[in-house]
């Protein structure tokens, strides 16, 4: 993977991809609100693609993220709580929690980016009711859970 940014004006800048390009306006939305984004968005694309894999579907899908971060610089993660709101046909509560938990401990490269270094949580309200509540990661180490035949989503 690769990115260049470039300075256009003031404080906006162009990320430029293999796929794609897009502005990022600094201080509008800041580069931590870009990079907490693109954790969510990782996530919430694994939890809506992998139900397809199983022939299931998500619907209404929002990811809330709260961040706690350091008061010193470099100001980094020390929480992050995820919370997953989602409408599906899922067979059971336990396989729609399934999903989640396998892009939190597995797919989302995002996330296991910054495992090891943030505290991380989540809560799962699936078809309007909370099945989750405040679960912390299995391991800040990666998962040997066997979590079933899933597939990833996202190619890199």
């Amino acid at each position: 993977m690769k990115i260049s940014i470039a300075h256009k004006e003031a404080m906006k800048f162009e990320a430029t991809t293999t796929k794609s390009s897009f502005i990022i306006d600094c201080p509008t939305i800041s580069p931590i609100e870009y990079f907490l984004s693109g954790i969510i968005t990782c996530s919430a694309t694994d939890v809506y693609m992998l139900p397809q894999n199983q022939g299931k579907s998500v619907t209404d899908l929002v990811v809330d993220g709260e961040v706690k971060r350091a008061d010193d610089h470099p100001k980094k993660f020390e929480t992050l709580h995820l919370t997953y709101t989602f409408n599906s046909d899922a067979d059971s509560d336990d396989q729609a929690a399934r999903w989640v938990m396998a892009s939190v401990e597995t797919y989302c490269s995002t996330i296991n980016t910054i495992r090891d270094t943030t505290k991380i949580s989540y809560t799962i309200i699936h078809n309007g009711k909370t099945i989750r509540e405040n679960e912390e990661m299995i391991s800040g180490q990666g998962s040997n859970v066997d979590l079933g035949d899933l597939d990833a989503c996202c190619p890199s």
